[in-house]
Order: structure tokens, then sequence, then C-alpha cells
């Protein structure tokens, strides 16, 4: 089980990391912006050092599965992301921000089980699908419109 510094490591880190996404997402004026990542992967971290501590109590009285718990994170993170899509006669928005609260989930379940240096590398690859590939996918666009 980890300590108390550990886990407080592990909770700025998961803020921190979701903090980036989140902000990516505020700056670009989506609803689900740094708030609500933060809270996401916070919430995701808490549920997967809940799961640790309850494997550790009980390791040796049943037969636990530490990671059942996330399971539903991952189940229960759709419930969240659906209400950020809207449908409307113009297509759908706001699957990309679903998307990305359901990566900042899976980022907390991460750092919640000490996965550290995956949930950074994971970090820096969705920034750059939100920022970088935004651009791509805007000159593709434009291009098309274009008839090129």
């Amino acid at each position: 089980m980890p300590t108390d510094i550990e886990i407080i490591k592990r909770l700025l880190l998961t803020l921190f990391l979701s903090g980036l996404i989140g902000l990516e997402r505020q700056v670009h004026k989506r609803d689900a912006g740094l708030r609500t990542h933060i809270l996401v992967a916070l919430g995701s971290a808490l549920i997967m050092l809940t799961s640790l501590y309850v494997f550790d109590i009980y390791k040796d009285v049943v037969s636990l599965d530490p990671v059942r718990i996330a399971s539903g994170v991952v189940t229960g993170i759709g419930f969240l992301g659906a209400g950020t899509i809207i449908r409307s006669s113009d297509g759908v928005r706001g699957l990309t921000t679903a998307a990305s609260l359901w990566v900042a989930a899976a980022i907390g379940l991460a750092v919640g089980v000490g996965f550290n240096k995956v949930a950074i590398y994971a970090t820096i690859l969705v920034l750059i699908v939100l920022g970088v590939f935004r651009h791509v996918e805007g000159s593709i666009t434009k291009e098309g419109k274009n008839g090129i």
C-alpha cells in the first residue's frame, strides 16, 4: 500500500495531468473544461487508490481483484461523456470532449495505481491529439472545401 506522501503525490500528479487536458478544452470554450477534467481524473485516481487499499486490507481474507473497480469507472464515465454529446441538424458535437473525459479518467486510474510514467506519456499524447491534430484536421477540411 502506498504511503500517505505517495498518495498525495499521486493525487497532485493527477490534478496536474488532467488539468493540462482540461485547460486545452477550456481554452477552446468546451463545456467540459478545466474543473470537469480534474474532477473526473481525481475521482478515478481516488477510486483506484481505494481499490488498492481494500485489496491490501482483505488480501489474506478473501480473493479480490483490485481492477474490478476500475472497470466500473470506465463504464460510469460513459454516462458523463454521453452528457457532453449533442446531436443537431448540423451534426454531432461533443465527441472529442467526451473522449477527453474518458481518457482523463484512464489517466486518473493509471496514476492511482502508480503507473505514473505511462500517465505522463498518455497526457502528452492527448495534448498532441487535441492541439496539433486540431490544426491537421483544419487543414484537411479547408483543403477539402477548396476542392483540393
